[in-house]
C-alpha cells in the first residue's frame, strides 16, 4: 500500500539562509552550485527534526546516498539577501524523496526549486534496499501497512 502524498505534507521543515559574500559569482548572484549547499542545510536540519540525522542513520545500520536530484532555478538570491529553503520529505516507501523550494520571504518570489531521491544501503553488505527500512519509517511516525 503506497502512502499518500497528502499524508507526508506535515514532514517539512524550514531554515533561513543570509547569502554571504563568498556564494556569489562574478555576476554577483549566488552561484548555481551553492543551491545544492542549501538543500543540503534544509535537508540536515529536517532529518535533525525526526531523530534521524546522517550519524543517527549510520548507527541504525545504513547509508543514504543520493542517487538523483533535479534544481530548476526560476530567479537569483544576492548578496545579504534573506532567502528561505524549505524541505518537504514526499516518498518513504522505497526511497527518501525530498522536495526543496528556496523562495524570497520578503516577496514571495520563487528562487529555485527541485529534490534529492535518497536510497538504504545495508552497512553490512553494501546492499542497496529495494524497499526503505523500517527505521526511517518509525522515525518518520509513518505507517505502510
Amino acid at each position: 500500500m503506497q502512502i499518500d502524498k497528502k499524508a507526508l505534507s506535515h514532514l517539512t521543515t524550514e531554515i533561513e539562509i543570509k547569502v554571504p559574500f563568498y556564494d556569489l559569482d562574478p555576476m554577483n548572484v549566488v552561484w548555481h552550485g551553492n543551491y545544492v549547499k542549501y538543500f543540503e542545510k534544509a535537508r540536515c536540519a529536517l532529518l535533525e527534526k525526526y531523530d534521524y540525522d546522517y550519524v543517527q542513520m549510520r548507527d541504525s545500520g545504513y547509508m543514504w546516498p543520493i542517487i538523483d536530484m533535479r534544481l530548476k532555478y526560476v530567479n537569483y538570491a544576492s548578496f545579504g539577501q534573506v532567502v528561505k529553503c524549505r524541505a518537504t520529505i514526499t516518498e518513504v516507501e522505497n526511497r527518501l524523496k525530498i522536495e526543496y523550494l528556496i523562495y524570497c520571504p520578503e516577496s514571495g518570489k520563487r528562487l529555485t526549486k527541485g529534490y534529492t531521491m535518497q536510497v538504504a544501503v545495508d552497512l553490512e553488505t553494501m546492499e542497496m534496499q529495494l524497499v526503505s527500512p523500517s527505521v526511517l519509517k518509525e522515525r518518520l511516525g509513518v505507517n505502510c501497512a
